[in-house]
């Protein structure tokens, strides 16, 4: 007889500021904030250097843009420190995700955090949302290079013994979902800041409340033909 079995990913691989937590509006915040510090200001065209990627980028970027000699690492403790306390204000689930956390979960799903954010960050933000949703999580200094390189998520694959090609990753920002397609990974963007051009491999929705195991099987058994 033939296999009617629903197709399902053999993981689902969650970026974390702007898709499972409000929390890009606070990385562009506390990036704006240490910009003002150094006698800049930010705009739409600094979106792409500052969001969905590694803090040590967006140290290196402020610095670069607005002139200043401060070392790159101070800066980047900027950053840390103004987002962290933004963060420990309070943060949210975006809509969608607590249901299909569940969802995952009661199918044996495995599922990670893959992360362009300090470790700090990701386990306090983690820790907010509940530990136990995620099998693994990658934060933005557990690879040689952060997004939009592919190694988080070939990392996050590896360590859940998975094929890239397998798994689904559900991403917010052209940064982002460039990682992952490079990756190999089929993706699931839900634009949060940056808008999110159409292309190969990648199903664009506005909201995860319209997401669920059916349609992340669908795109893994895509990505597998």
């Amino acid at each position: 007889m033939p296999n009617t079995r629903p197709a399902r990913p053999a993981a689902v691989l969650f970026d974390m500021d702007g898709t499972l937590v409000d929390t890009e509006r606070l990385w562009w915040y506390a990036a704006s904030e240490v910009a003002e510090g150094l006698g800049g200001r930010l705009t739409d065209a600094d979106l792409p250097d500052i969001l969905g990627r590694p803090i040590a980028h967006a140290a290196a970027y402020l610095r670069r843009v607005t002139g200043s000699s401060r070392d790159v690492r101070e800066l980047a403790g900027d950053l840390d420190r103004a987002f962290g306390d933004r963060i420990g204000s309070g943060i949210r689930p975006r809509p969608g995700v607590p249901r299909l956390l569940a969802e995952l979960r009661d199918a044996g799903v495995p599922t990670a955090v893959v992360s362009a954010s300090p470790r700090r960050i990701v386990d306090l933000v983690v820790g907010m949302l509940g530990a136990e949703w995620f099998t693994v999580t990658v934060a933005g200094e557990d690879t040689p290079h952060g997004k939009p390189a592919p190694d988080p998520y070939l990392a996050a694959a590896a360590r859940l013994g998975a094929r890239p090609e397998s798994c689904v990753a559900v991403e917010d920002s052209p940064v982002g979902v460039a990682s992952a397609l490079a990756a190999g990974c089929p993706v699931l963007a839900v634009p949060s800041t940056a808008p999110i051009t159409p292309s190969p491999g990648v199903r664009i929705l506005t909201s995860l409340e319209d997401a669920d195991l059916a349609l992340l099987g669908t795109l893994a058994e895509a990505a597998r033909a």
